[in-house]
């Protein structure tokens, strides 16, 4: 860690343990990421840290959520897990034309839960979790219907992301979007955070699309998407468990 970052580091493990918590078990890579996503203001990112905390051993007691749990949403197989891109990170995708909006959106949260935990974990085994990992997500909308909108569960993924899993996306895709959703988009967009909308890229020709395989590589990405590689359901894929 530079030592740049040692001072803020140090106030914001006192300011998270005056708060009643304690940031023993969490490197600095780790609070890192809450400090850079609160512009490395020391008791915003305490705060922060401690409402992940808070949150994490409300919704997820047990450190992690295991498929029993999301048998429904699983069902669909609907998530993709790849390996890495060029870049190093873990490539998750989501084919949005097999989801409809749950009826059990306690099930939902912990589904979310549940994907971005293990795509992390996918980056994490060859070393176990460092706490600065990042991933990328491709949301490809390829034959949805009026059936398949669920703004709600955008809205939820995203702000899952910005709360409780801070500077972990490191990019997101947006493919084959139709011309129906982009007002759905335009409105899921109003609760996403201008950071995160800056990672945010719509592929909509074929310029565009090159520079996505570029990116991500053909090893790590489908056939399907230009790639080399075989789609794999992220419940046949093995990770190691990681907790928090």
């Amino acid at each position: 860690m530079e030592k740049s970052h040692e001072l803020e580091l140090t106030q914001m493990r006192k300011s998270v343990e005056k708060l009643g918590f304690s940031t023993e078990k969490y490197g600095d890579p780790t609070l890192m990421r809450f400090l850079i996503a609160r512009s490395m203001d020391t008791d915003k990112a305490s705060k922060m840290f401690v409402q992940w905390l808070k949150w994490r051993s409300s919704l997820v007691p047990n450190g992690f959520v295991v498929e029993s749990e999301v048998p429904d949403q699983l069902e669909a197989r609907k998530i993709f897990l790849q390996g890495l891109s060029k870049t190093g990170y873990p490539v998750m995708i989501v084919q949005a034309c097999k989801h409809y909006p749950p009826k059990d959106h306690l099930q939902f949260k912990k589904f979310v839960v549940y994907l971005l935990d293990k795509t992390i974990a996918r980056y994490a085994v060859k070393g176990g979790e460092i706490g600065n990992e990042k991933l990328i997500g491709v949301l490809d909308f390829q034959n949805i219907t009026y059936r398949n909108v669920d703004a709600r569960g955008l809205i939820t993924g995203f702000q899952f992301l910005q709360a409780y899993f801070p500077e972990r996306l490191a990019k997101c895709y947006i493919v084959h979007m139709p011309r129906f959703f982009v007002s759905v988009w335009r409105m899921v967009s109003r609760f996403i955070e201008k950071s995160t909308l800056e990672k945010i890229v719509i592929v909509t020709n074929d310029d565009e699309k090159k520079i996505f395989i570029e990116e991500i590589g053909e090893e790590a990405l489908p056939v399907e998407y230009g790639g080399k590689a075989i789609l794999r359901a992220i419940q046949d894929v093995q990770v190691p468990t990681l907790e928090g």
